[in-house]
């Protein structure tokens, strides 16, 4: 992965394949999106009771139908996924897009993905809790994607003899994105990460402001680069991705508010910038041609 302003989107899993659903990761490599990514959930939010498709068949199919679009996740998580499991779908997305998946991967939240696998009786996972997950997972899947043969035992996850022959097109292994703002997590993503991922900080969401969450975004860098220090490693190794549309302020209203939100962002270090693709009467409606010219325009704005 290398360092430069890129544009990005998200495309949620909610249209049939052949009901519009290929249509969108077409046209995402049409506009020139660096990449598109899909989220890793079981269902998600004010969506729950709509379609919601599978994020690995979805990827698979979008790297049938695209040729040179980055593709992945945005973000998977712990919280339904094993990494033995997990890994091998991996490798074989990784083979079937030629080198083209980034793993976007964070600890998980306490929505609808950290209950449905529990018992009626049991909690979902505290942060702490999520956070030791992580710890373990993250290293795990590293090894298994790297190496032929994993056995490993941990608190939470074993692996015997978990096979994956011929391990990722990319090597050593596909790339790692690094969901994290607490410290744990960030010094999983100065260890193990090609790139880290923030969405901002949500306590300002609802009532921060557009200064305050710069602010707040700006910390989250130093914060990321004193865990890459700590580790032995430069801070400019990693890709830093911004996701948009859970930050305060409404940067997606005009052109000129995007192209000013994208500046100060990618000033502060950011190397990727995504936008969710727009979903009509949602939380992310957008004038497709305001969408489009974004995609199209919004760099070149930049010099």
């Amino acid at each position: 992965m290398t360092s430069s302003r890129r544009l990005s989107t998200v495309i949620l899993p909610i249209r049939r394949w052949n009901d519009g659903g290929r249509s969108l990761w077409v046209r995402a490599e049409e506009l020139g999106f660096h990449a598109a990514y899909t989220y890793d959930h079981l269902s998600w939010r004010t969506f729950r009771d709509g379609p919601w498709f599978g994020a690995v068949p979805t990827l698979t199919a979008a790297a049938a139908a695209t040729e040179r679009l980055r593709l992945g996740t945005l973000v998977t998580s712990p919280n339904f996924r094993h990494p033995v499991t997990l890994a091998k779908d991996l490798i074989t997305l990784d083979d079937v897009s030629d080198g083209r998946i980034t793993l976007g991967i964070g600890a998980g939240g306490n929505g609808f993905d950290a209950t449905t696998l529990r018992g009626s009786d049991e909690e979902p996972w505290t942060p702490r809790e999520r956070a030791d997950h992580f710890d373990e997972f993250v290293p795990l899947l590293d090894r298994l994607l790297r190496e032929p043969s994993v056995t490993q035992e941990g608190r939470f996850y074993a692996a015997h003899e978990a096979r994956n022959i011929p391990g990722c097109v990319q090597r050593p292994r596909l790339p790692f994105a690094v969901a994290a703002t607490g410290p744990r997590g960030l010094r999983l993503a100065a260890r193990y990460g090609q790139a880290w991922v923030t969405t901002g900080d949500p306590k300002l969401y609802g009532t921060g402001t557009p200064e305050q969450s710069v602010a707040a975004v700006r910390g989250q860098i130093s914060r990321l680069g004193a865990a890459c220090e700590e580790t032995g490693r430069d801070v400019s190794e990693l890709d830093k991705i911004l996701l948009t549309g859970f930050t305060p302020g409404r940067p997606l209203r005009s052109f000129d508010a995007f192209v000013d939100f994208a500046g100060t962002h990618f000033d502060l270090g950011f190397t990727e910038i995504v936008v969710h693709w727009p979903v009509p009467d949602s939380d992310f409606a957008m004038e497709t041609e305001l969408f489009e010219r974004i995609a199209t325009e919004a760099l070149a704005q930049l010099g």
